[in-house]
Formats: structure tokens, C-alpha cells, sequence
């Protein structure tokens, strides 16, 4: 088997978990502040990177180590390219777009709940 392909295939996991991190990470912060601001920066970057229409560095190595591969890559973002026909049949990219930062800022708006309502033990 290409090895190309096969790191392909490692860098789509690694994407997959991290959109993961990006939408359930917040289950696991706790009262853990490294990885309450860790997570933080990743929602914000999530943000960032849907927003803005810059393209992800994981969907790039995903795309050169396909070519390099020899697979025609695809050319429209990730989540589009993976997502839409399975989960969002016929459904502009905008209204993924939005959904996304929409999604990501409602868990900015749990991280700002949890801090409004602190204890002693931290947020």
C-alpha cells in the first residue's frame, strides 16, 4: 500500500478527533485550566479557520500527501467534503459555515456560564 495514502488516512483521523476536541472538549475541562485554555484557543481558532475561509493546515497535508499519493484531491473544505453528503445533503457551504461558528460560540458561551458562576474550586 502507498504510504502516502496511508498517512492520508492518519491525518483525516487526527482531523476527525480534533473537531471532536473542538465541539465535546468542553465535557472534559473541568476545573483543569490548562486544558479550559487550550480548548479555548481551539474554539477560537475553529472559529477562525470557518470564518474566514482560510483553509485548515490538517486539510492541506491531508490534500498534498493524497496527491502525492495519487489520488485526485478535493478542493472544497473539509468539513464540506467529508460531512455535507453524509450529514447535510444538498445544503449551502454559508449554512454550514454559520452552524459551525455558531456551534463554537455557544460553547465560548458555557466556558463564559461556568466563569459567571465560579466557585472556590475554580470554573
Amino acid at each position: 500500500m502507498n504510504l502516502d495514502l496511508i498517512l492520508a488516512g492518519l491525518v483525516l483521523v487526527i482531523h476527525l478527533f480534533f473537531i471532536l476536541w473542538v465541539v465535546l472538549g468542553w465535557l472534559l475541562t473541568g476545573c483543569r485550566p490548562f486544558w479550559r485554555w487550550l480548548h479555548i484557543a481551539c474554539v477560537l481558532y475553529g472559529i477562525l479557520i470557518e470564518a474566514s475561509g482560510l483553509s485548515c493546515p490538517l486539510t492541506l497535508l491531508e490534500v498534498m500527501l493524497e496527491e502525492r499519493g495519487g489520488m485526485a484531491a478535493y478542493r472544497e473544505p473539509f468539513v464540506l467534503h467529508y460531512l455535507e453528503a453524509v450529514i447535510y445533503p444538498n445544503i449551502p457551504l454559508y449554512v454550514l459555515v454559520a452552524g459551525a461558528v455558531a456551534v463554537c460560540s455557544g460553547i465560548l458561551g458555557i466556558y463564559l456560564r461556568r466563569y459567571r458562576h465560579r466557585g472556590g474550586a475554580g470554573w
